[in-house]
């Protein structure tokens, strides 16, 4: 979802990194508990230092719901994530995006419109029951079209949790919107690659035939994460060749050829658990969001050598749309009695959303899970 941020007013551009870091720390002193900063994994060193919390969307999320004297919860990240954060604290917390342009394009790639047109598609083909599971990374209206038809969201951390829970639910799951998290995680569970089939939103009847819908086990959305897609087979090979040492750790978001040339897959909180873990002196090549990558390289540089899979600089550029002049803009708002940016799910939205979030909670223990 792209939402227009109009521009800052100009002394913002005027004023230092300095200067901006002191109005923020002031602001966030003057505020105390009544306000809470989220900095998701993949911002910038520049706005993480203000974050009161750090991590995935989902943890973060949950952790400000748990802000008891919260009232302003900031959510540097992108749109989904604060609308997840709305859905899971009170009502009267105002959940602020310091940019409102600052969306997914993975969640784009699944619109509500789009998903009930699919489901009515491939009900009408098959007589099987379907679960749909989507992952975090998606609009409050998918996981609430999740919620009212029986099926529950997934993280990457415990996607295979959820999906095994699904297929004791149904004989099918339709896997919402990220194919690669979809097909690495049913892979994982040793489904081989013919019991998936990759529904197009963009072409007639989704692009399949009935006959391919009965016999599948896992529909799969036709969406992907910008930044994971960049990773590739050659660059695997290429590590390979060049630094035999050096171990692969990619995020399962990447594609199935990339995660099949890896030495190990998982969630972000696998891939900073397995860096921190490492051997003195270990050599790593990291298939996820460069802003974590160059994160940890700093956080152990002497001691370990971990550097990008890609040669490119693969981030998440509506991520990096969260600066800190739009963070010092926001609280210099709330300092003056105005809340901007707010994002909000409506009741009905936030009640089935819930539930969805519920049912994977109720089934799966969100851990750094990794694979092979």
């Amino acid at each position: 979802m792209f939402l227009y941020q109009p521009p800052l007013p100009p002394h913002y551009d005027r004023l230092s990194a300095e200067e901006m870091a002191g109005q923020v720390l002031a602001h966030k002193q003057a505020f105390g508990d009544r306000l809470v900063i989220l900095g998701h994994h993949y911002q910038q060193d520049e706005v993480i230092r203000f974050a009161d919390f750090t991590g995935d969307s989902l943890k973060l999320s949950q952790l400000a719901g748990q802000q008891k004297n919260a009232r302003y919860v900031v959510f540097c990240g992108v749109h989904f994530m604060a609308e997840s954060a709305d859905i899971l604290t009170e009502p009267d917390v105002a959940v602020i995006l310091p940019d409102l342009s600052a969306g997914c394009s993975m969640a784009d790639m699944a619109r509500l419109e789009q998903v009930e047109n699919a489901w009515e598609r491939l009900t009408a083909a098959t007589s099987d029951r379907i679960i749909p599971i989507t992952y975090v990374n998606s609009a409050a209206s998918i996981k609430a079209f999740c919620g009212r038809h029986g099926g529950a969201c997934c993280t990457s951390s415990n996607a295979r949790q959820v999906l095994q829970w699904a297929l004791g639910q149904g004989e099918k799951a339709l896997f919402l919107p990220d194919q690669h998290l979809g097909r690495n995680t049913a892979y994982s569970m040793n489904h081989s690659l013919s019991s998936m089939i990759l529904y197009n939103p963009d072409e007639e009847q989704g692009g399949l035939a009935d006959e391919q819908i009965r016999a599948a086990r896992f529909i799969l959305w036709q969406g992907h994460c910008s930044v994971h897609q960049l990773f590739t087979e050659k660059q695997c090979d290429d590590i390979r060749r060049s630094d035999p040492a050096c171990s692969i750790v990619v995020h399962p978001e990447c594609r199935w050829e990339v995660v099949q040339k890896a030495d190990l897959a998982g969630s972000t909180e696998y891939i900073i658990k397995v860096l921190t873990e490492a051997p003195e002196n270990s050599r790593w090549a990291v298939g996820t969001e460069i802003h974590l990558v160059n994160r940890m390289a700093n956080r152990f540089a002497g001691h370990k050598h971990i550097r990008s899979l890609a040669g490119i600089q693969c981030l998440c550029s509506t991520m990096y749309r969260i600066d800190p002049p739009h963070l010092l803009w926001v609280l210099d708002e709330l300092a003056a009695g105005r809340i901007v940016n707010r994002i909000t799910v409506d009741d009905q939205t936030r009640h089935d959303a819930r539930v969805a979030l519920q049912r994977m909670l109720d089934n799966a223990a969100a851990q750094p899970v990794g694979t092979k």
